[in-house]
Parts: C-alpha cells; structure tokens; sequence
C-alpha cells in the first residue's frame, strides 16, 4: 500500500507527525556531514528534512513518485519538485553528490532496481541516506501513520540490499523509540522514551536510518578450479572430432 501525498501531509502537520519528524531529524542530525555546494535530491517525502539540511546546498530537487503523487514546493520561489518514476530518474550519470530517501524504499517496485538508478546519477564519490521503518519496530505495525505501509527493513536485509547495488553501508541510527500513540499524556512523555529507548531497546527503533557510499569497483571472488580443461590448436576441416577421442587409423595400401 503506497502512501498518498494527501495523507503525508496531514500527518506531518499533526502533533504526532511533528514529533516524529523531530526524531527522524535528530537521527539524521548525527550522521549528516555538510558538504557546501552538494547537489542534493530528495526521493518520496523528504521535505521537512530538505528545508533543514538544504540550505548550504547549490541546488536541491525533490522528486516524488508518481504512485504518491506531488506538491509544489518550496512556497516562494521557482518550484523544485518532480513528478518522476524512480526507477527512471530524469538526471544524467553522475551529476548529484548525495540523495535522501524518506517514504520511498519501502513502496519501491522494485527496490533493487531503485537503488541501482540512484547509483547511476550519485557523482563517485556520492552518498545515499535512506530512511526505512523498522521491522522490529512499534511503528511499522499501525497504520495510522505512513511508516506501517510498505515493506519494512531490517538491518540485515537493508545491508544485503546495498551491497547488492554497489554501495557499501558507512553510518547508522535509529529514530522512533517513542509509541505512536496520538493520545497527548503519551506524547507528553516522548523525549524520556526517546532517551530511554536509545540506550535500552536500540533494536526496537520505528525507522533505520543509513548513510551509504557509492562503490566504484568490486572485487570478485576467485575460486580455484578443480580441473582445468586444456586445448590444444589442431588442423580440423568439417567435423574436428572431439578432444581426447583418438581418431581411427587408415588402413595401409
């Protein structure tokens, strides 16, 4: 089930929604080097953290899939934002230093084919952050929120998948440790359970988040042979017979 850009937003605008994109932003926070001048793409709904994150970058775009649809952004200035498929990015190769994927990965087609056209457009020495929920977690298992719909991740299978696409996996963290419960007195407590689940159930996080870099070259296992198979250049007109299978003499006249 995809998430609806309708629906994003109004999460996001909820108190809710405001915390949770507080906590994602403090994960985030903690693995986010600055690079002046980056090119910066968001794929999904990744703008609360563009806004952030974007303001020493040259230029930033952020493109949204067309199963959840687009919203224009930002409010001043020229628009930003792509209706786009994201397994067919409209980027030349290499032109962007870092993409950030935020409700994304989870309702890929294809998730692998997704990571390889990120690939394909990161610059060498570019870096992809994603954010996915957490197949242990609390909030992959609700559906009032957009992080119970889609295919939640594991550590395991998020490294698997990455390195399957040529990327090797830099810096973790964890966001979410709070219920997502819309009750007030429980989000009245949610900087203590933030606190409290970083230290105590790490692996229990509502969303992993990844910090991964492009790999150029990848060195390919060698296993030994055992036997080895030789050939040898023989004249052979119509018909060679095969190696290892002595011909017939010819009669003598």
């Amino acid at each position: 089930m995809h998430s609806d850009i309708v629906d994003l937003r109004s999460f996001y605008s909820s108190t809710l929604g405001r915390l949770a994109e507080h906590s994602i932003t403090m994960a985030l926070s903690s693995i986010w080097t600055t690079v002046p001048n980056e090119r910066l793409v968001g794929l999904g709904y990744t703008l609360p953290w563009l806004e952030r994150f974007g303001t020493d970058a040259e230029r930033v775009f952020a493109f949204m899939p067309a199963t959840q649809g687009a919203v224009v952004w930002p409010a001043t200035g020229p628009a930003a934002t792509a209706l786009v498929f994201d397994e067919e990015l409209p980027l030349v190769d290499s032109c962007i230093d870092r993409v950030l994927l935020v409700h994304s990965l989870e309702h890929a087609e294809n998730p692998r084919e997704t990571l390889n056209e990120i690939w394909r457009v990161l610059s060498p020495a570019g870096r992809v952050v994603i954010v996915v929920p957490n197949r242990r977690g609390v909030w992959a298992r609700f559906e009032h929120t957009p992080f119970g719909n889609g295919r939640p991740f594991s550590r395991g299978q998020l490294t698997e998948l990455l390195r399957e696409a040529n990327f090797t996996p830099a810096t973790w963290s964890d966001a979410l440790f709070f219920p997502p419960s819309p009750r007030r007195f429980m989000m009245r407590f949610h900087n203590v359970l933030e606190r409290a689940g970083r230290r105590f159930w790490p692996i229990f996080s509502g969303v992993i988040v990844v910090e991964a870099q492009k790999r150029l070259y990848q060195g390919v296992p060698v296993a030994q042979r055992a036997s080895r198979r030789v050939f040898v250049p023989v004249f052979s007109p119509q018909g060679a017979t095969r190696l290892g299978r002595r011909s017939t003499p010819l009669p003598a006249k």
